[in-house]
């Protein structure tokens, strides 16, 4: 099996609701970093075997194919294929995933992989469905099928999210705290640059606007909860966000071709299932079965980016697993840094591999919860 190597990652800076991004075409957000990741590996771009695409609920401008329209955008060859690929928030690591599986089966050697979401553009509901700003109901809700075997029961990302507390007593309290721990670690690494060498401006837009600052608890602790009596806020959940990213991972063969140097190889691929109404649980049984699998301890790993969809997800995950909460989200989460969802994988990786070789770690994990009940882990080994 050949070894699929990460040769490059880079993002845009993301925007905050009505943001600096708000008004971009995804199709132009997406050739921005497309054709930046191509610009700096200097290879020809007709090399490219399959452009594999990130897009949560791709209507409207992000209809048709938008990892194809991306590519297309950036000028590059019509001869590259490319395809969207939705696995809700979980979309663009997916890719990642499916471009490292051609490469280590040896069917393809060179695959540029990320994400795009402009959720300015296309509005996603607190159900995370994008069609019913447009009129039509849930995917569920008129499945006969679906019904019989999960009733009535609500399907919904808030409603997970406090059944989530619920469950593994995460107070209110908590998940503020760690919220404004998420807040004041992005804010520390936006103001010492340490996002700089994986951003690529957008003209003068160069930094991650989402992040909220002056936040306290004080302050958090006046929110009113999302539904009646919750615990869920604005202030522990992840924000509307606008963005996208690229990761260009490779074969030895294309290494020597054109001259590339790896930075990472990808060690291991996960995505696992879990319940669809608690929905957003699923890292925990796919971070147990990577681990399992690759015969590494939690302690193991130098780095965690697990995406904060609510800080209940990632504290329930945390307490379960027994994580290290201090290399978790080292430089803050989505609660801060936003979540552009289809973009949010590559996003993520991004990241972590910069933290890695920044620090030094060695092994780096990352997890996200996905709609439908999903997870995927990628496992990444710096070089």
């Amino acid at each position: 099996m050949s070894t699929a190597y990460i040769v490059d990652a880079i993002r845009t800076p993301t925007g905050k609701k009505k943001g600096s991004l708000a008004g971009m075409h995804p199709a132009d957000l997406g050739a921005h970093v497309i054709s930046a990741i191509v610009a700096r590996g200097g290879f020809d771009p007709a090399a490219v075997d399959d452009v594999v695409w990130g897009c949560v609920d791709a209507i409207g401008p992000q209809a048709g194919n938008i990892g194809r329209s991306c590519w297309l955008a950036a000028g590059l060859p019509e001869s590259v294929p490319g395809v969207t690929i939705d696995r809700q928030c979980g979309s663009s690591q997916q890719a990642i995933h499916f471009a490292a599986q051609g490469v280590m089966s040896g069917t393809q050697d060179l695959v540029l992989a990320g994400g795009v979401q402009n959720m300015n553009a296309i509005p996603i509901s607190g159900a995370m469905y994008a069609g019913q700003a447009y009129g039509f109901e849930t995917p569920f809700s008129t499945s006969p099928a679906w019904n019989v075997r999960y009733g009535a029961e609500e399907v919904n990302q808030i409603y997970a999210a406090e059944k989530i507390a619920e469950r593994w007593d995460i107070s209110r309290e908590d998940m503020e705290r760690f919220a404004l721990e998420s807040n004041e670690r992005a804010e520390a690494a936006i103001d010492s640059g340490r996002f700089d060498r994986e951003i690529v401006a957008i003209g003068d837009f160069a930094k991650d606007e989402t992040v909220r600052r002056g936040s306290n608890l004080e302050r958090m602790a006046t929110l009113p909860p999302v539904r009646e009596g919750g615990r869920i806020t604005a202030g522990v959940s992840s924000q509307i966000a606008d963005g996208a990213a690229a990761v260009l991972i490779a074969s030895d063969a294309a290494v020597k071709d054109h001259g590339l140097k790896p930075r990472a190889r990808i060690h291991h691929l996960t995505v696992r299932g879990d319940s669809p109404i608690m929905m957003l649980t699923a890292p925990i049984p796919a971070t147990r079965h990577a681990l399992e699998r690759t015969g590494l301890k939690l302690s193991d790993i130098d780095l965690v980016e697990i995406n904060e969809a609510f800080a209940s997800v990632a504290l329930a995950w945390a307490k379960e697993l027994g994580a290290d909460l201090s290399k978790v989200n080292v430089n803050g989460g989505a609660i801060a840094l936003g979540h552009p969802l289809g973009a949010t994988g590559a996003k993520l990786m991004t990241t972590l591999l910069h933290e890695l070789e920044r620090t030094g770690g060695r092994y780096g994990l990352q997890t996200m919860c996905e709609g439908g009940g999903l997870a995927n882990v990628t496992i990444i080994e710096r070089l």
